[in-house]
Protein backbone atom coordinates (compact mmCIF):
# COMPACT_ATOMS: atom_id res chain seq x y z
CA UNK A 1 0.00 0.00 0.00
CA UNK A 2 1.02 3.68 -0.78
CA UNK A 3 1.75 5.95 2.37
CA UNK A 4 1.09 9.71 1.59
CA UNK A 5 2.89 11.89 4.37
CA UNK A 6 0.06 13.88 5.19
CA UNK A 7 2.31 17.18 6.70
CA UNK A 8 -0.14 17.80 9.33
CA UNK A 9 -1.05 14.18 10.66
CA UNK A 10 2.22 12.45 9.05
CA UNK A 11 2.31 9.12 7.59
CA UNK A 12 -1.18 7.80 6.32
CA UNK A 13 -2.22 4.71 3.94
CA UNK A 14 -3.36 6.31 0.52
CA UNK A 15 -7.08 5.35 1.30
CA UNK A 16 -7.52 7.84 4.02
CA UNK A 17 -6.70 10.57 0.65
CA UNK A 18 -8.53 12.30 -2.44
CA UNK A 19 -7.05 13.92 -5.22
CA UNK A 20 -7.90 17.34 -5.64
CA UNK A 21 -6.00 18.38 -8.76
CA UNK A 22 -3.20 20.79 -10.04
CA UNK A 23 -1.94 22.70 -7.31
CA UNK A 24 -0.83 26.59 -7.72
CA UNK A 25 -3.99 27.50 -9.50
CA UNK A 26 -4.36 31.47 -9.23
CA UNK A 27 -7.95 32.77 -9.05
CA UNK A 28 -8.45 35.73 -11.92
CA UNK A 29 -9.40 38.63 -10.27
CA UNK A 30 -11.39 40.79 -10.43
CA UNK A 31 -13.83 38.35 -11.19
CA UNK A 32 -16.57 40.43 -13.05
CA UNK A 33 -13.97 42.15 -15.61
CA UNK A 34 -12.44 38.73 -16.23
CA UNK A 35 -13.24 36.91 -20.03
CA UNK A 36 -15.07 34.27 -20.63
CA UNK A 37 -11.90 32.74 -22.13
CA UNK A 38 -10.12 33.10 -19.21
CA UNK A 39 -12.61 31.69 -17.19
CA UNK A 40 -12.64 28.70 -19.30
CA UNK A 41 -8.62 28.29 -19.05
CA UNK A 42 -8.80 28.29 -15.33
CA UNK A 43 -12.04 26.23 -14.73
CA UNK A 44 -10.80 23.39 -17.11
CA UNK A 45 -7.04 23.59 -18.40
CA UNK A 46 -5.04 22.11 -16.98
CA UNK A 47 -1.32 20.92 -17.92
CA UNK A 48 -1.13 17.04 -16.95
CA UNK A 49 2.15 16.77 -17.82
CA UNK A 50 3.51 13.42 -17.60
CA UNK A 51 6.61 13.51 -14.70
CA UNK A 52 6.69 15.66 -11.77
CA UNK A 53 3.56 17.73 -10.84
CA UNK A 54 2.65 19.36 -7.96
CA UNK A 55 -0.87 18.73 -6.75
CA UNK A 56 -3.27 19.21 -4.38
CA UNK A 57 -4.27 16.70 -1.82
CA UNK A 58 -6.83 16.12 1.08
CA UNK A 59 -6.48 14.22 3.83
CA UNK A 60 -10.45 13.18 3.85
CA UNK A 61 -10.15 10.45 6.60
CA UNK A 62 -8.26 12.29 9.01
CA UNK A 63 -7.50 16.03 9.76
CA UNK A 64 -9.48 16.99 6.36
CA UNK A 65 -7.09 19.53 5.56
CA UNK A 66 -6.06 20.37 2.14
CA UNK A 67 -1.91 20.24 1.38
CA UNK A 68 0.06 20.32 -1.86
CA UNK A 69 2.41 17.44 -2.89
CA UNK A 70 5.04 17.01 -5.88
CA UNK A 71 4.47 13.49 -7.22
CA UNK A 72 5.87 11.56 -10.17
CA UNK A 73 2.95 10.79 -12.58
CA UNK A 74 5.24 7.84 -14.28
CA UNK A 75 6.08 6.18 -11.05
CA UNK A 76 3.57 7.42 -8.70
CA UNK A 77 5.87 8.44 -5.93
CA UNK A 78 5.68 11.49 -3.87
CA UNK A 79 8.58 13.31 -3.35
CA UNK A 80 7.59 15.75 -1.20
CA UNK A 81 4.41 17.14 0.51
CA UNK A 82 4.08 21.04 1.93
CA UNK A 83 1.18 22.99 3.26
CA UNK A 84 -1.25 25.16 1.65
CA UNK A 85 0.73 28.61 1.34
CA UNK A 86 4.37 27.21 1.73
CA UNK A 87 6.59 27.55 -1.45
CA UNK A 88 6.89 24.99 -3.68
CA UNK A 89 10.17 22.73 -2.75
CA UNK A 90 12.68 22.15 -5.49
CA UNK A 91 11.52 18.37 -5.80
CA UNK A 92 14.80 16.54 -4.40
CA UNK A 93 13.44 16.06 -1.08
CA UNK A 94 12.05 13.00 0.87
CA UNK A 95 8.29 13.54 1.41
CA UNK A 96 9.17 14.07 5.75
CA UNK A 97 9.51 16.95 6.72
Amino acid sequence: MLLIHCPYCGPRPELEFSYGGEAHIARPSPPESVSADDWVAFLYLRANRRGLQAERWRHVRGCARFFNALRDTTTDQFLATYRCGEPRPDGGGSASP
